[in-house]
């Protein structure tokens, strides 16, 4: 039987696992779900229609579930799914989705987010993420796998991250960042690629050195934009280069953050 605090408030409804622990003063929702080894420190909010997937833990203050900010929200049933293993700290807050989306906000396996973080409706977050304090995403955001984003960091609305991009700290980010991009400044722009991550995730220095070229080709090389990344485009690439030319195809028109040489002027 789960192990609930006497003087939490866990609504009539509510799915909790067996071995679920709800400690001091946390209140949980009539229709949340705790899975199998949840624990909610003291003073958690969980409400909304919203799953804690298997082994995450949250920590004070924090509040999951509520309703998104934004003015279009008609307080429809959306919902929020955070996945397993996740470490959520004091006072990190997350929105369900809106009914102009998907309808739902997710957040993936093994992802980090450290105190003040805030994910916002309908935003998308891959596995193995780290949100360093006071971290911040807009609505709709997309975050690939394995992502760092620095203190105090910023996402507009509806920017796509790539898988394994690197955001310093204390930067803004406008536009799509490429996989294992580093991006940085108040007005981001890329400085480089996140080489100890590509390290970190086992990739071949041989396939790291194929990136950098392709890197400084698409940023760098004559001709437009357009006419460089088609040349990179070639057949022949490796899978590493492949999913970073893939994202930017993706985005079709949208805007992508663009590379600057290093102690170049980092303002827009």
């Amino acid at each position: 039987m789960a192990r609930i605090d006497p003087t939490a408030r866990v609504a009539d409804g509510a799915r909790l696992a067996d071995d679920v622990e709800v400690g001091p003063y946390c209140v949980v929702g009539p229709q949340v779900e705790l899975r199998a080894g949840v624990r909610l420190h003291s003073h958690v909010n969980v409400t909304g229609v919203t799953t804690i997937g298997e082994r995450t833990t949250v920590y004070p203050f924090a509040s999951l579930g509520t309703p998104p900010q934004s003015v279009k929200y008609r307080g429809g049933p959306t919902r929020l799914i955070v996945g397993a293993q996740c470490d959520i700290r004091e006072g990190v807050t997350m929105n369900i989705g809106t009914e102009d989306d998907r309808g739902v906000t997710e957040v993936g396996d093994r992802c980090f987010l450290m105190v003040g973080s805030h994910v916002g409706h309908d935003c998308k977050v891959g596995n193995d993420v780290v949100f360093a304090n006071n971290t911040v995403l807009g609505g709709h955001v997309s975050v690939g796998d394995f992502v760092v984003f620095g203190g105090q960091a910023a996402v507009r609305q509806f920017v796509r991250i790539g898988d394994g991009a690197m955001i310093v700290g204390m930067s803004g980010i406008r536009a799509d960042v490429i996989p294992w991009g580093m991006a940085y400044g108040h007005l981001a722009n890329l400085i480089g690629l996140n080489v100890v991550g590509l390290r970190r995730r086992g990739f071949a220095k041989s396939d790291v050195h194929g990136l950098r070229q392709a890197y400084e080709a698409i940023f760098f090389g004559p001709g437009t934009f357009r006419e460089r990344l088609d040349r990179v485009a070639a057949p022949g690439n490796s899978p590493l280069v492949g999913t970073v030319i893939a994202f930017i195809q993706a985005g079709g028109a949208k805007p992508l953050t663009q590379a600057i040489r290093r102690g170049a002027d980092e303002e827009s």
